[in-house]
């Protein structure tokens, strides 16, 4: 950890002058440098001149290894952005992360956004709740009012807009791959999956053991993924993350199912006009339910030499001014807090208003079910990529999901 910036405390003609700290900030979001640097850190410094913020991002696929060696050596930083759920709950039992339960500006979040960073008894909680992703699909405007289509709210509305952009030949009417993995499960399967599952309900059963991935509500999402194969271009197998990106901010494909989080590349990199719907339901009239995955937070170093200022920045990342400052400087990860504001991004306002119509929950993996191995959402990666490639059918999957939760977790032994 960095140490001081300036001169140790000193007196001037009978008068204390604080010791100016230096807070260094761990985090994988290195692609948020300019924000933090341009943005954030002056508002904060402003207000808290003692106070000096050093973020020093580490590559998100490395963040998770180089962060625990740190910690283990006594490197880290004082602040610690936090994965949700099980990605930070260990190093809390270590003692890495402190425990902020009695910080005032934790007042400003509901229970439902604490709950990600709390032990399984909501009695401590260890991270400050910074931002949640919500998911859904953008689409091409400009294509759709070429072709005459509207904004799907069925999975039968749903699959006659991807018919009619098919027949017309202009437009891949999905862009999406599977090399990846990791967005089959993530932008398809937990993406679609809440509408089958009731949301929470669902994923509330599983924890408890009344729910089995053998179900139809958890088998019914792969049922739908694989009619989506029809749909997603030749050679998906093949395609990339990236590749899916370009394909749809190039303007070659019309609808892109998609995590918030790629607003504010989308914005910058699309030459035409962009709209966002939520997962339809399977029939009119039915209870809409997204993935709002609460996906950001950020903590102290258990161990920090500067708890007192620690405490000062994580308060004022809970303050309404934070709220405001981070979801404009960073459109499609969205405040937590209840502080009320204007969202300046007109994609980044369609995605928020699916919170009016649809009840939220979180990837259904994140809390709990992924603590012992196999790891239930890395099996859902591999799984899920191969229900696209059509090399596991949809009950084969759920079957496999099944299996290897019931190995380990003690609920689903019954």
């Amino acid at each position: 950890m960095k140490t001081t910036a300036g001169a140790a405390l000193c007196l001037l003609g009978g008068t204390a002058v604080a010791q100016e700290v230096t807070l260094t900030v761990e985090s994988w979001r290195s692609e948020d440098q300019a924000i933090w640097d341009n943005t954030l850190i002056p508002a904060f410094e402003e207000s808290h001149p003692d106070i000096k913020i050093d973020f020093t991002p580490t590559a998100p696929t490395e963040y998770n290894a180089a962060l625990n060696a740190r910690l283990e050596g006594g490197t880290a930083g004082d602040i610690i952005t936090c994965r949700s759920f099980d990605g930070s709950l260990p190093l809390y039992n270590k003692g890495q992360l402190a425990d902020i339960t009695d910080l005032e500006g934790l007042e400003n979040f509901p229970d439902f956004a604490k709950a990600a960073w709390s032990t399984d008894d909501g009695a401590n909680t260890f991270c400050v709740p910074m931002a949640s992703v919500i998911h859904g699909f953008i689409y091409n405007r400009e294509a759709f009012d070429e072709l005459g289509l509207e904004e799907p709210e069925t999975v039968d509305e749903f699959f006659a807009v991807l018919d009619a952009i098919k027949e017309d030949g202009t437009y891949i009417p999905l862009a999406m791959g599977s090399a990846d993995q990791w967005e089959a499960a993530t932008m398809a399967y937990t993406n679609i999956g809440p509408n089958y599952w009731k949301g929470e309900e669902g994923r509330q059963a599983l924890i408890d053991g009344e729910a089995k991935f053998t179900d139809e509500e958890f088998v019914a999402p792969y049922e739908q993924m694989v009619r989506w194969t029809d749909y997603m271009g030749s050679a998906y197998q093949a395609q990339s993350y990236s590749d899916s990106q370009n394909l749809f901010t190039l303007g070659r494909a019309a609808i892109y199912p998609a995590g918030s989080w790629e607003i504010s590349g989308f914005t910058e990199q699309a030459f035409f006009e962009m709209g966002a719907f939520p997962p339809p339901v399977q029939a009119e009239g039915d209870t809409c339910y997204i993935s709002d995955h609460t996906d950001i937070g950020i903590g102290m170093n258990g161990n920090t030499e500067h708890p007192e200022a620690a405490r000062e920045f994580l308060n004022w990342v809970a303050s309404p001014e934070f709220a405001e400052l981070y979801t404009n400087a960073l459109p499609g990860f969205f405040s937590l807090s209840n502080a009320e504001f204007e969202i300046e991004n007109p994609l980044a306002q369609e995605f928020m208003s699916f919170r009016d119509n649809c009840e939220s929950t979180v990837r259904v993996a994140s809390q709990i079910l992924s603590r012992g191995e196999p790891n239930l959402w890395n099996e859902m990666w591999v799984l899920s990529a191969n229900v696209l490639n059509e090399s596991t059918s949809p009950e084969e999957a759920g079957q496999q999901l099944q299996d290897g939760l019931a190995s380990w977790y003690e609920p689903q032994q019954n």
